[in-house]
């Protein structure tokens, strides 16, 4: 972390099974860099300092870190998807055959009274992540591992403590500190990655023991850091998280990567409609998309912007250095994919239904995965990364 020269951080949001779009962006990133370089092996974990995700940003940034290429982190998820997000509750299950999540389906899939705690199993996720993180030696690999080749932030919440927790391996850390019984160091990286993954409703919470004290996590989603790119770029550069690295557009690169955005727009919405059932189904979403897209303009004013879709009509994409700031702080690129109809038949994709492209629905793998392709082709470019050299 000491290394000389322009840092780069990379941060992946939150979506479910919606990370095969982050990774489809991700695995066009690794060709850039490696035509760039001439080194047709070259990882990620080469090239960036600093890797952030929550929730499937956590296991696809904690891949990442540990030096997988794209392809096989890919590889992981079409062979795991199906175990992961499997559905624990039969009648679950049903009402999805039956009418998907429309209706009262969709009513009591949200409220969680399909099942007695939750909709998908716990020991599915918790193998599959432990299967690809593995060991020391004879222990479980911990946030301290030297396996990991960057410096890692995971988002998660503490549910007892009712904040968000983002953890890293930064050896200079408060809380990393090693000779302390509660040592954030000491935690088992698999545990780690599957709190930040669990999703309320969907997954059961997480418990870790921290030291003497028992806390239970849930996912670092509904935090404001489902979009965790300009968390992460305070966490490298303010003092009390002592890693401080220098700011400057052509000191500090920070490229986020999401997982398909869509405004729930519906024009004929009647004020009557707003009911309990409405609210339940629809503030969560509408939540963390507000809180996606704010942390996306945080970065797009605080860094000059290289590439971006638009935010929104008024504001445009902030491309360039068109924020009244003369010094800007880093440079920044975001890419991300509009999910919705209109968004899909821009990207040429009119054979693919807008509901196929959900966060827990493992039955259009394929669909994500060519979103995903058909975006990044169109948006990720080798020039988004000029200046800044492979200094590992």
């Amino acid at each position: 972390m000491d290394r000389a020269g322009p840092k780069k951080l990379l941060a992946i949001d939150g979506g479910g099974v919606r990370g095969f779009i982050a990774l489809e962006f991700l695995m066009r990133i690794e060709a850039c860099l490696r035509e760039r370089f001439g080194r047709d092996d070259l990882v990620l974990s080469e090239y960036f300092d600093y890797v952030g995700g929550t929730s499937t940003g956590a296991i696809i940034a904690t891949f990442v870190s540990l030096g997988f290429p794209v392809a096989q982190i890919r590889d992981f998820y079409r062979a795991g998807a199906k175990t992961m997000f499997d559905p624990a509750n039969v009648f679950l299950r049903i009402a999805r055959k039956f009418g998907g999540e429309s209706g009262i389906a969709k009513f009591l899939s949200t409220v969680g009274l399909l099942s007695s705690s939750s909709m998908f199993t716990q020991k599915a996720l918790a193998a599959e992540i432990k299967a690809v993180i593995g060991v020391d030696g004879d222990d479980e690999a911990t946030l301290g591992t030297e396996k990991l080749r960057t410096l890692l932030l995971l988002v998660m919440r503490n549910a007892s403590t009712d904040s968000p927790w983002p953890l890293s391996n930064n050896p200079r850390a408060k809380y990393n500190d090693r000779t302390l019984k509660d040592c954030n160091l000491d935690l088992p990286l698999w545990q780690l990655v599957r709190a930040s993954t669990a999703a309320p409703v969907f997954f059961p919470p997480e418990v870790i023991d921290v030291g003497e004290q028992r806390f239970i996590f849930v996912d670092g989603g509904v935090t404001v850091y489902n979009n965790p790119a300009f968390l992460l770029f305070l966490m490298a550069t303010l003092p009390p998280y002592e890693v401080q690295w220098a700011t400057g557009e052509d000191k500090l690169l920070l490229v986020s990567v999401g997982t398909g955005l869509s405004e729930n727009a519906n024009l004929e919405l009647r004020a009557n409609q707003m009911n309990v059932l409405y609210n339940v189904q629809s503030l969560p979403a509408a939540l963390m998309f507000a809180a996606a897209v704010e942390q996306d303009l945080l970065c797009r004013v605080f860094g000059k912007t290289r590439a971006g879709e638009a935010l929104d009509s008024e504001i445009g994409d902030l491309v360039g250095n068109r924020v009244p700031l003369a010094d800007k702080l880093f440079s920044y690129v975001r890419y991300n994919v509009d999910i919705s109809r209109q968004g899909l038949d821009r990207l040429g994709l009119k054979g693919i239904d807008e509901s196929a492209v959900q966060p827990f629905d493992v039955a259009h793998l394929a669909e994500l995965q060519q979103v995903g392709k058909v975006a990044a082709e169109r948006h990720v470019s080798a020039s988004d990364f000029a200046g800044f050299a492979l200094t590992r």
